[in-house]
């Protein structure tokens, strides 16, 4: 009887291993050394485990950062959805997504990536189901053939990294080889690895399918490649792929490894086994420089004593820096004394130098007026910017627009790769100092016409107390203000000279810019051929103008809200469209990413140009 009891417990004793064995374990599925030298290690750890523990060849790691992704994460399900996916294959496709969808964590924030032809996103992060469930059962082959699954990679991976949650996930599903996409292979991984994601490829077995791709992706990026035999297996991948996401941890920490050194990896958890891996650091780091060999093995970096020497260089650094600044400073001092008793060659010589490079630059501005002289535009150029009295020349200011167009393309260049992004910049940076001078003119055409019936009551009166015109000239120039004196010096200085008065009033009048001033020095030239009352002239010429200008204002105030309709009806389109793409972008996103929607940006562009030269042809009044 006894002996019939012992034979279950010995039984029992024997099996114990072998369940022991068969027991789920810890696994460490992927290890992502793109961020060096940060290293990111994805471990899938058995239910329930907690408190991983992670040692780099032996030694427990620092800085450890343990996320659970079984309880909140960020997740971009990229859906293929170019012509090879027609049929069955999407309809399969968008079940299985939507049963993810379904079964995800409360916490969970999913997102729905499409690419055919391009990617774009049909919907924003949100914890809730419905808008990835609505996209998705909206989701529709591609008219246009092609598949940028590398491009879905990358826009998936920068919209991850402005997410909150700590744990990023790109789920991305494909039939075919990527031959549309602008992205390479290498500048997905980047972005997938910039963004902390892990990338769980899923491919559709097929005559033309070569999982090798989708593999590397995995594996560089710390997830995982499923293959499907076909579409109808879909389903079981991502069931699979919900399970191991809800009990996957990522652990990251910085490493002390040098490029080029081997690691070995052991990841455990409390009661739930361990595994190890070996993984061999790139010779690159992450931005792809060589990083030259270390002098010392990474052990003697790891010591305690490391930081402390290092403490002590960089501390003695800085004490010789402070003690060259001092001496420099003393050095400087005495040489200022002694400035005074030496000889003025130093001195001289580099005055000469400066007046070497100010003749330089004075050659290459005179060979370009030589060169440009006789171009209408440039002697515009020139024209404006003596009404805005600037002290330039046209060489200079076409000088300055070239280096502001080559300074905001080369801003915009680095954080913008759009050439016509670029193009765009260098055309607005060209501008902007032409309409500066625009304005400043402007400005100054302005305060000469309020100036100019004071003006010739000045001229007037002087002429009706018996001085001579060029009297009255001087008078003005004497009592007025600028820029009205200023332009009437010039007319005195150029009289004196030489010229007739007559001409030089009529350059100015073109020299100014002002209407008003051209018909009052019209009105001038008239009298003086013919003869009369030259004050009484001045006199009726003074009403006219302030008439004209009171009469110009009355209209600019009846056309003030005309103005301002049009002001609005032009800047409304941009503010809408601005506001709707911040609010629900993947409603404006047929708009930005499709053919269509292109066509209908550039005849909207169109026809608000044609509007608006209607709307300023009714508000406008040439006087």
């Amino acid at each position: 009887m006894r002996l019939r009891a012992l034979v279950p417990a010995a039984l029992a004793l024997a099996l114990a291993p072998a369940a022991a064995s068969a027991a789920p374990s810890a696994r460490i599925v992927g290890v992502d050394s793109g961020g060096y030298p940060e290293l990111r290690v994805t471990v899938v750890a058995p239910p329930g485990a907690r408190s991983p523990v992670l040692r780099e060849n032996g030694a427990a790691v620092t800085g450890l950062e343990a996320l659970n992704l079984g309880r909140a994460k960020s997740v971009v399900l990229a859906v293929d959805r170019s012509q090879s996916m027609k049929g069955r294959s999407l309809l399969d496709a968008v079940a299985a997504a939507r049963a993810f969808v379904a079964a995800k964590t409360p916490a969970d924030r999913v997102e729905v990536v499409a690419f055919g032809r391009q990617a774009y996103a049909l919907t924003g992060f949100s914890s809730s189901t419905a808008d990835a469930d609505a996209a998705l059962r909206q989701l529709e082959p591609d008219a246009r053939s092609g598949t940028a699954l590398w491009d879905a990679v990358a826009l998936a991976s920068r919209r991850l990294a402005k997410e909150a949650q700590p744990g990023h996930v790109i789920i991305v599903l494909t039939d075919g080889a990527d031959v549309s996409s602008s992205a390479s292979f290498r500048s997905a991984v980047a972005a997938a690895q910039r963004a902390h994601a892990s990338v769980y490829a899923v491919g559709i077995a097929g005559p033309d399918f070569t999982p090798a791709p989708l593999r590397e992706l995995a594996e560089d990026t710390g997830g995982t490649y499923h293959q499907a035999s076909s579409s109808a297996a879909l389903a079981r991948v991502y069931a699979q792929i919900s399970r191991t996401l809800s009990h996957t941890w990522e652990l990251r920490y910085p490493t002390v490894a040098r490029p080029g050194d081997t690691l070995t990896l052991t990841a455990s958890f409390a009661g739930a086994g361990r595994d190890s891996t070996s993984v061999r650091l790139a010779a690159r780091g992450a931005s792809g420089t060589t990083v030259a060999p270390s002098l010392l093995p990474g052990r003697v970096w790891a010591s305690p004593v490391m930081p402390l020497a290092v403490a002590l260089l960089v501390g003695l650094l800085v004490l010789l820096a402070v003690a060259f600044a001092f001496a420099s400073q003393q050095g400087r001092w005495v040489r200022a004394r002694l400035a005074p008793h030496l000889s003025q060659t130093r001195r001289a010589a580099a005055s000469h130098r400066k007046r070497e490079r100010r003749s330089l630059l004075r050659g290459l501005f005179t060979a370009t007026d030589g060169a440009l002289a006789n171009v209408r535009q440039f002697r515009s150029l020139q024209r404006l910017l003596e009404r805005a009295d600037l002290p330039l020349r046209a060489s200079e200011l076409l000088y300055i627009c070239l280096g502001s167009a080559f300074t905001l393309g080369l801003l915009i260049a680095v954080t913008v790769s759009s050439p016509l992004a670029i193009l765009i910049a260098m055309a607005v940076g060209a501008a902007l100092p032409v309409a500066f001078v625009k304005v400043k003119a402007a400005q100054r055409i302005k305060a000469f016409d309020n100036q100019l019936p004071d003006l010739l009551i000045t001229i007037s009166a002087s002429l009706k107390a018996g001085h001579s015109f060029r009297h009255a000239i001087q008078a003005v120039v004497d009592e007025g203000a600028e820029p009205g004196a200023k332009e009437f010096t010039r007319v005195l200085s150029e009289a004196k000279l030489g010229r007739q008065i007559d001409e030089a009033l009529v350059d100015m009048a073109e020299r100014v810019g002002s209407k008003n001033l051209s018909f009052v020095m019209t009105s001038v030239t008239i009298q003086r051929q013919v003869g009369g009352s030259l004050a009484g002239l001045f006199d009726m010429v003074a009403d006219t103008v302030r008439q004209r200008q009171q009469f110009t204002r009355k209209i600019k105030g009846l056309t003030a809200m005309g103005r301002m309709s049009a002001y609005v009806l032009v800047g409304l389109p941009f503010f809408i469209a601005l506001a709707v793409s911040v609010l629900n972008p993947r409603y404006m996103a047929p708009l930005y990413h499709t053919s269509s929607g292109h066509m209908l940006v550039v005849a909207g562009l169109v026809m608000m140009g044609v509007g608006s030269l209607i709307l300023k042809k009714m508000v406008a009044f040439r006087g």
